[in-house]
């Protein structure tokens, strides 16, 4: 009998090289780690024509948990990501209509009695990933650790958006969980992740601004775990890029086999000052310290993290 991990390792790499064989004739693929639907209302063909102005060729869509009230939800203010964000059957389904473009991740509430077992049930079904985790529970939870679990048994990342006393509490434990679930790929996002590049980051300030002084937080999980990985998408990312240049360009060298775009863009367009993911794709292909580093984060790196043939 083929073995569940068999299983989504043999549907993801066939969806995606299908895909990948039926994208327009393109000398620069680029992944995209990180979009949403209904992302403040956004509709359908915005995503789409967000998405081609930026000349993404593979998008992933996260979707959101059920909405439920309770704390982990802040009774319901954080349903739908905080931002309408439509649930897992809904980004199936729009990935099933666009194949090879577009890819989807598996997500429910943390500690939602059933999380496990609903989101393996879309692991079955060929979701790449499970996220994008944004509920207030600790890190290390136990609920947390039986996700934990499941992203490693299916050979899937999981990804986490990190927000002090907000989303994923406990940031600077989560060192515990790299070690403890060493087979299990971690994608952090947000902005105490983003923050914490520096080492002499304030936890309460969100988007901090000025110099970075390296050996953060973030700096030190992904040179020292194999297993921590980094989405530069939302304007925490793009921050993070922008306010310190020259460090930035050393952040990517030191981390390079480590980063991967993503845009968690709302705009409608795909260009222009009101796009977010356009800016951060400006960003990278500018602060690279080479090509070759550039391609990675853009392309290479996600291609191999989701083995897209």
């Amino acid at each position: 009998m083929t073995s569940r991990r068999t299983f989504i390792s043999t549907g993801i790499a066939a969806l995606t090289t299908h895909g990948l064989a039926q994208t327009p004739a393109a000398t620069e693929p680029v992944i995209d780690i990180h979009q949403h639907m209904n992302y403040h209302k956004r509709a359908d063909e915005h995503l789409l024509t967000h998405q081609e102005a930026m000349g993404i060729t593979t998008t992933i869509i996260l979707p959101a948990g059920t909405y439920v009230d309770r704390e982990s939800t802040h009774h319901g203010k954080s349903n739908g990501l905080a931002a309408q964000c439509a649930t897992t059957e809904a980004a199936r389904d729009f990935a099933k209509a666009h194949p090879g473009a577009y890819l989807w991740a598996a997500n429910e509430v943390t500690d939602l009695e059933g999380a496990p077992a609903a989101i393996e049930a879309w692991l079955k079904q060929g979701a790449c990933m499970i996220g994008e985790q944004k509920f207030m529970v600790q890190c290390d939870s136990a609920e947390s650790q039986k996700l934990y679990a499941l992203a490693g048994e299916y050979n899937v990342p999981i990804l986490l958006h990190f927000q002090h006393l907000t989303y994923n509490l406990g940031y600077d434990r989560f060192h515990t969980m790299l070690e403890k679930f060493p087979k299990t790929n971690f994608i952090g996002h947000a902005q105490a992740f983003w923050g914490n590049i520096d080492k002499n980051h304030d936890q309460k300030v969100n988007y901090p601004k000025g110099k970075i002084t390296p050996g953060g937080i973030t700096d030190r999980y992904l040179a020292d775990y194999p297993n921590m990985y980094a989405d530069m998408s939302a304007g925490s990312g793009l921050l993070a890029l922008t306010r310190d240049e020259e460090h930035t360009t050393k952040f990517f060298e030191r981390h390079q086999d480590k980063i991967l775009y993503g845009s968690d863009c709302a705009d409608h367009l795909g260009r222009g000052p009101g796009c977010q993911g356009a800016q951060t794709l400006a960003a990278i292909r500018k602060l690279a310290p080479s090509k070759a580093v550039e391609r990675k984060i853009l392309f290479e790196n996600s291609r191999k993290l989701f083995r897209l043939g």
